[in-house]
C-alpha cells in the first residue's frame, strides 16, 4: 500500500509542498515533484516503481522518435515538391509503425500485470482446465498512468503537441502524486504549458487546500459509512438479502462509489492546483442526469473523454453508418468496463451502460418528464452497480431481482436489513443525497453576487477546515478507510 492517510497528510505533503515553495525555477521544481512522486509510489510499490520508469521512460522515447518523424515529413515535402511531387506514405507508414508499437507496448504492460489472472481463469472454466494461476500483484494505478502515457503519444503522433525532449518533464506529467495511483486521466495537451511554466500561490494553495478538504471530507465521513453498509449486504448470505436489504447494499455502494471516487479526483484537483497545476473537472453532480447519455457527460470525465478521442473516433465514430457506430460502442463500453478491473462483473457493468446508451437512440428518454428521466436513469445506473461491486455475476443478478421481487420478511432478512439503518447511516445517506445534487453551484451562484460575497468565502474556508478535522480524527480511530479505485 502507498503512504497511510495521516503519513501523507502529516508528514509528505508539508514537506513536499514547503520544499517545492522554496525551490527556485519551474526546472527545479519539476524535478523535485519527479523525485518525490516516485518516492510516494515506491514506498507501497518498491518494484513497481520500476515497471513504471519503464513506461515514462519507453513513452519518452516513443514521443522523441515520433516527432523526429514529423520533422523528416516536412523536410521530404519540401523536397519532394521541389522535384515535381513523389511520394510520402513510407514515411507515413513508419510512423504508424512507431506509434503501434507504442500502443502494443502499453497494452502489453496491462495485458500482463493486469489481465493475465483473468486470462488463465477464463480459459480454465471455458475448457476444463488447471492451469495454475501466477501470482502476480496488480501494480497500484496502472490503468491510470498507462492511460496517461498513451495518450501522450498518440497526441505526439496526430501533431497535437510537439515530443518533449526533457525526460523529467514527461516523468512527471505521468509520476505526478496528487493524481498518480487513482487519476483523474490528465492528458499531456493539457498540461503542457504548465509543465514549462506555472506559479505557486497564495490563493491557489488556499483554494486547492480547501478543495481538498472537501474531497477528504466525501471519502472520509461519507463513502466510508455507505461503504460498511454495502459490504455488510454483499457479504451476507444470499437467503438473508430480501427487498429492503437488496436497496440498502445497492444504494449505499451507489453512493460509496460516487464518494469514494468524485472525492479522490477533488483532493487531486486541489492538491494540483496547491502545486500550480490546473487539472479538468472529473464529476459533474452525474446523480442528477435524466438519461445514461447524460450521466456519461458527468461520470468519471477524463476516462469516457479518452474513450471517446482515443478510442471511439479511431475506430469511426458514427461516420460509417448506424449499425458500424453500435459495434464501436459496444466496443468502447466493454473496454470500458475490462479496464476498470479484470474480472466478468466490470465488462458486464460497461456493457449495461452500452446497451442502454444504444437504447436511447431509438427511444426519445429525453423527451420523458425531467423526473422520470432521473428516475430511469438511477435505477438503471444503481443496478448496473450492483453486477460492478458482486463478487460474480450470479451474486449480482440475484440481488438485482430481490431489488424488484425480494418480499420475504424472514427474521434474518429483517435483522439485516434493520442491522444497517443505524442514526449515523441515515443521517450520512440524507448528506449524500442532498450532495450528490448541483446545489453547491446554485449557492455559489447566490453568494457570488452577494454584497457579503468575503464573509460567505471565509464561512466556506471555515467549513473546509472544520470538515478536515473531523475527517482527521475520523482516519486516526484507524476505522474503515479502502479506496475504491486503488485497485483499478
Amino acid at each position: 500500500m502507498v503512504f497511510s492517510s495521516l503519513t501523507f497528510i502529516c508528514v509528505f505533503l508539508p514537506v513536499v509542498y514547503l520544499l517545492t515553495l522554496f525551490v527556485p525555477g519551474t526546472n527545479r521544481k519539476n524535478i523535485l515533484l519527479a523525485l518525490f512522486s516516485l518516492v510516494f509510489y515506491a514506498y507501497g510499490e518498491p518494484v513497481y516503481v520500476l515497471l513504471m520508469l519503464a513506461s515514462a521512460t519507453a513513452n519518452w522515447l516513443f514521443g522523441l522518435i515520433l516527432e523526429r518523424s514529423k520533422i523528416k515529413k516536412v523536410s521530404n515535402c519540401e523536397i519532394s515538391g521541389a522535384r515535381g511531387g513523389e511520394s510520402k506514405s513510407g514515411q507515413s507508414r513508419g510512423a504508424k509503425l512507431w506509434l503501434a508499437g507504442a500502443v502494443v507496448l502499453n497494452l502489453a504492460f496491462l495485458g500482463v500485470f493486469k489481465y493475465t489472472g483473468m486470462l488463465v481463469s477464463t480459459v480454465n472454466s471455458v475448457f476444463g482446465l488447471a492451469i495454475a494461476e501466477p501470482a502476480i500483484s496488480l501494480p497500484i494505478g496502472i490503468s491510470f498512468y498507462t492511460f496517461q502515457a498513451m495518450s501522450y503519444v498518440i497526441d505526439v503522433y496526430r501533431g497535437e503537441v510537439k515530443g518533449q525532449k526533457n525526460y523529467l518533464k514527461v516523468l512527471l506529467y505521468i509520476s505526478f502524486f496528487p493524481q498518480l495511483i487513482s487519476g483523474p486521466i490528465v492528458r499531456y495537451k493539457d498540461v503542457e504549458v504548465q509543465l514549462e511554466n506555472r506559479s505557486i500561490t497564495l490563493k491557489g494553495t488556499a483554494e486547492g487546500f480547501r478543495r481538498f478538504c472537501f474531497g477528504l471530507a466525501k471519502k472520509v465521513l461519507i463513502a466510508n459509512t455507505m461503504g460498511v453498509a454495502a459490504d455488510a449486504i454483499f457479504g451476507a448470505e444470499l437467503s438473508e438479502i430480501n427487498i429492503a436489504g437488496a436497496w440498502i447494499g445497492a444504494l449505499s455502494y451507489f453512493m460509496q462509489i460516487y464518494f469514494d471516487f468524485s472525492g479522490y479526483s477533488d483532493m487531486a484537483i486541489g492538491l494540483a492546483g496547491m502545486f500550480g497545476f490546473k487539472y479538468q473537472e472529473n464529476f459533474l453532480y452525474p446523480y442528477a442526469s435524466s438519461t445514461i447519455k447524460e450521466f456519461w457527460r458527468r461520470w468519471h470525465i477524463s476516462l469516457s473523454t479518452w474513450l471517446k478521442e482515443y478510442l471511439y473516433i479511431p475506430l469511426g465514430g458514427n461516420r460509417k453508418g448506424r449499425p458500424r457506430a453500435v459495434i464501436n460502442k459496444l466496443i468502447v463500453f466493454f473496454c470500458c468496463g475490462l479496464w476498470h478491473g479484470a474480472a466478468w462483473t466490470f465488462v458486464v457493468w460497461g456493457l449495461i451502460h452500452g446497451f442502454f446508451l444504444l437504447l436511447e437512440e431509438y427511444i426519445p428518454v429525453h423527451k420523458l418528464p425531467k423526473a422520470l428521466g432521473h428516475i430511469y436513469t438511477i435505477i438503471v445506473a444503481c443496478s448496473a452497480f450492483v453486477i460492478f461491486r458482486a463478487d460474480s455475476i450470479g451474486q449480482g443478478l440475484h440481488i438485482i431481482a430481490k431489488m424488484f421481487t425480494g418480499f420475504s420478511f424472514s427474521s434474518a432478512a429483517s435483522a439485516l436489513a434493520l442491522e444497517q439503518l443505524t442514526p449515523l447511516f441515515i443521517v450520512t445517506f440524507v448528506f449524500a443525497v442532498i450532495s450528490a445534487l448541483p446545489i453547491t453551484p446554485a449557492v455559489k451562484k447566490i453568494t457570488e453576487r452577494s454584497e457579503r460575497k468575503a464573509l460567505w468565502n471565509s464561512l466556506g474556508y471555515a467549513l473546509a477546515l472544520g470538515l478536515f478535522c473531523i475527517s482527521f480524527l475520523s482516519l486516526a480511530s484507524g476505522g474503515y478507510n479502502p479506496f475504491i479505485y486503488f485497485r483499478f
